[in-house]
């Protein structure tokens, strides 16, 4: 009876390591992409100060929020993401935007300031990205 309860036992170990091992052969759910790029997290703040000046900028009366749009749009055309991580730049785009959409309804000394140093913040990334990693 022992010898049995061994068998069986052997047996249904070896039929889960036999369907785990199938289980990793198998091809991976959803679509697989490259690496993030080493300047990622870089970009990902660009992409939330662009949206976050897309909107301070109308609101405070420089009508340029369509310019801070299309310099996003740009920044995917020379990328050439994958789908997932587009989806990640477009939503960091929409977080900065959003963000302070949720706050202010008028211009403030407050959102000038960020204008402000959101404008050189975002120059500095974008010049960094370029000299450093740019072919």
């Amino acid at each position: 009876m022992n010898r049995i309860r061994r068998s069986l036992f052997a047996v249904c170990v070896g039929l889960a390591l036999v369907g785990a091992s199938r289980a990793q052969d198998a091809a991976p759910e959803g679509p697989v992409e490259p690496p993030a790029p080493i300047y990622e997290e870089k970009l990902l703040r660009l992409s939330e100060i662009l949206g976050a000046l897309s909107f301070l900028r109308d609101l405070c009366g420089d009508q340029d929020g369509d310019a801070w749009r299309n310099e996003m749009i740009s920044l995917l055309i020379a990328e050439k993401p994958p789908p997932l991580r587009r989806k990640r730049l477009i939503a960091r785009f929409n977080h900065g935007f959003e963000t302070f959409n949720a706050v202010y309804r008028k211009c403030t000394p407050a959102a000038k300031l960020s204008i402000s140093r959101y404008l050189t913040e975002g120059a500095a990334l974008a010049s960094d990205v370029r000299v450093r990693y740019s072919q």
